[in-house]
């Protein structure tokens, strides 16, 4: 289903609950996946994702190994849906085949999962893909996703913190393997507080949360929702690509403060410069270029559009 404001995706809840445990890549792919899925599609139907329209959305760059290993992980991580009657222990993907040359990965849904990824008539979470995409953290995504389930209400219901660690994969229900963050401040500052910054300055909801003591600890975990209109432009999915590729780079020039038009316009006319731009951008925001002060024009001077500056020599 789409929308003036960007594409959203429509995903069961019982999906948006299961307890998983996905990378930032594997969510990526995913997220682009739901957003291919239609409800009248056939049972086999393969869906062609291509890497280079991903990295352009996402203005994340990953590479062959990582998508590999995502999409191996795909095929074996499963989802543990539980209801009163049974408990449903599944894979989301069949398979995953890449076709070398062209930059394409065909995936093929695995069959029991299929009814909770199209079937919307009832009991679903709606959330935009540019908002998906746009967190960096994997805590963020899912308790976006899970926040995402109460927007039209003012607050989720309250979960205790057993519950939520579990949903978040940082504490295993059988005890086997050792929860992470025991302490309470921990979990906030690595995760809670992480989630609730990414999610509050990318996507069109704002949240907070209360944490709920029982005795002398804190046992619950309710997350307080507004709906807000998200800063970042939608991605326009119903654009040919390349109108989308465009206009999310003309977005990254904006966050860079390069607002001349005739640089503008150079840039986003040669496509080794949209790549750089995208290549740029991902490695600002991963720490592996530094740029504290000016990093419009030192992405300029990288590209040969200024002149690197000379510092006056001492005297």
């Amino acid at each position: 289903m789409s929308n003036s404001t960007g594409l959203e995706i429509r995903q069961h809840n019982a999906i948006t609950t299961a307890r998983y445990e996905m990378t930032a890549c594997e969510m990526d792919i995913v997220f682009y996946l739901l957003s291919l899925l239609k409800k009248e599609d056939r049972i086999g139907t393969f869906y062609r994702v291509k890497v280079m329209d991903l990295q352009h959305l996402t203005g994340r760059q990953w590479n062959y190994q990582q998508f590999l290993e995502a999409t191996s992980a795909l095929r074996t991580r499963e989802y543990v849906i539980e209801d009163n009657k049974r408990i449903l222990q599944v894979g989301l993907l069949a398979s995953a085949e890449y076709i070398k040359g062209e930059g394409v990965i065909e995936l093929e849904i695995s069959e029991k999962i299929r009814p909770y990824l199209i079937d919307l008539k009832r009991n679903f979470t709606s959330f935009r893909l540019q908002a998906a995409f746009s967190l960096t953290s994997k805590y963020a995504k899912r308790i976006y996703q899970i926040a995402s389930q109460w927007k039209d209400k003012s607050e989720t219901r309250t979960f205790t913190l057993h519950d939520l660690k579990v949903m978040l994969s940082l504490k295993d229900p059988k005890g086997v393997e050792s929860e992470q963050y025991t302490k309470v401040s921990m979990f906030q500052k690595y995760v809670l507080d992480v989630a609730v910054t990414q999610i509050n300055q990318n996507t069109d909801l704002h949240i907070g949360y209360e944490l709920i003591k029982k005795g002398r600890s804190f046992e619950s975990i309710r997350f307080q929702i507004k709906q807000q209109e998200p800063q970042q432009l939608p991605l326009p999915f119903e654009q040919p690509l390349d109108d989308s590729r465009l206009q999310m780079a003309r977005q990254r020039l904006a966050e860079l403060d390069i607002r001349d038009p005739r640089l503008t316009e150079q840039i986003l006319s040669e496509g080794r410069m949209v790549d750089e731009l995208f290549s740029f951008c991902y490695k600002l925001k991963t720490g592996k270029v530094k740029a504290s002060s000016n990093p419009g024009g030192l992405f300029l001077t990288m590209v040969g559009l200024r002149k690197p500056q000379v510092q006056a020599a001492k005297n």
